[in-house]
């Protein structure tokens, strides 16, 4: 399956803020960075499965869409929208998240997108080595 220009921009922003993750200076910055990665991932899917609707609608989170358009995502949708208030607290500076924390979804994050690869039919490379991530 062919997927959207769209899509295909959106995995490749995902992986550079995977990278951008794994050498962020902060755990909170790498926490950031790679749940970032993981929404960007989750469009990429909604872009090349969705179709637009004719009718206006309310904004709706991606992580409660993902789910009707991607079944085989929803546990992952579920996981990521659980951290979707500690990624916006790091984002606005707030010292919550730990190391252990932040290196954890970082590899969650690259685990997601290579299962959204998988599920799109397209071949994922890591961006990332595991010499990145952040021990501390």
């Amino acid at each position: 399956m062919a997927i959207p220009r769209s899509a295909d921009d959106l995995l490749m922003s995902a992986r550079r803020s995977l990278t951008q993750a794994s050498i962020a200076p902060t755990s909170g910055e790498r926490y950031a960075a790679a749940h970032l990665a993981a929404l960007r991932a989750a469009a990429a899917v909604l872009a090349t499965r969705s179709r637009p609707s004719s009718r206006r609608s309310r904004v709706v989170s991606v992580w409660v869409v993902l789910p009707q358009v991607a079944p085989e995502l929803g546990e992952w949708a579920a996981f990521f929208a659980a951290g979707a208030r500690k990624r916006a607290a790091a984002e606005a500076g707030l010292d919550i998240v730990s190391h252990r924390e932040a290196d954890d979804l970082v590899r969650d994050a690259d685990t997601f997108l290579v299962r959204v690869c998988e599920v799109l039919g397209i071949p994922y490379q890591s961006s990332m080595g595991s010499a990145l991530l952040h021990v501390g």
